[in-house]
């Protein structure tokens, strides 16, 4: 297997990249769900203590996944279709999107944010920034439930493409 993407398939870091946000992002999406379905349970607690620490994480994985796909944008697999770019790129956009909206949220709140005992951010004891409350408020949930929108269809076009004798097996490419 190769470490470099090729125009067949994506190379071993690609897929690492791929299916390490994959699995975050599973995670990132069960807590959320746990949270607004079971809150106050042990589960919640649980799950909803790992969500700010592992949507930083994601956040750092999906920027050095957006380096190494630039890097390896000539020698990857030509997407199939402009439709295809469109809804990968939009997928792009919402994965840095969403936890840059709920680091500014953090911020805006005063309190501190040291994700895995990293210190990211101090607090402070003025009064909130409203306005980076506000838009986290806003915007975070709401993108990040589209995003697992998006996600699911990416999934599905993934087997459409597979079960489709006259489409491309795309999921290969990412699979094995």
């Amino acid at each position: 297997m190769s470490v470099l993407d090729n125009a067949q398939r994506y190379g071993a870091i690609s897929r690492f990249l791929h299916w390490g946000v994959a699995v975050l992002l599973l995670w990132q999406f069960l807590s959320a769900a746990t949270h607004a379905l079971l809150e106050d349970s042990w589960l919640d607690e649980l799950m909803w203590a790992t969500h700010k620490p592992l949507g930083f994480l994601l956040l750092v994985i999906i920027a050095l996944r957006l380096v190494w796909a630039l890097l390896n944008l000539s020698r990857r697999p030509a997407a199939v279709s402009r439709l295809a770019a469109l809804g990968h790129q939009a997928l792009y956009a919402l994965m840095i999107v969403i936890p840059v909206l709920a680091l500014i949220r953090q911020y805006g709140s005063g309190r501190a944010f040291s994700p895995f005992g990293i210190p990211l951010m101090d607090g402070f004891d003025s009064e909130k920034i409203e306005w980076m409350v506000g838009l986290g408020n806003l915007l975070h949930g709401e993108l990040a439930w589209l995003l697992l929108a998006f996600t699911l269809g990416h999934i599905v076009m993934a087997f459409w493409h597979r079960i489709r004798k006259s489409h491309e097996d795309v999921l290969a490419r990412m699979w094995r």
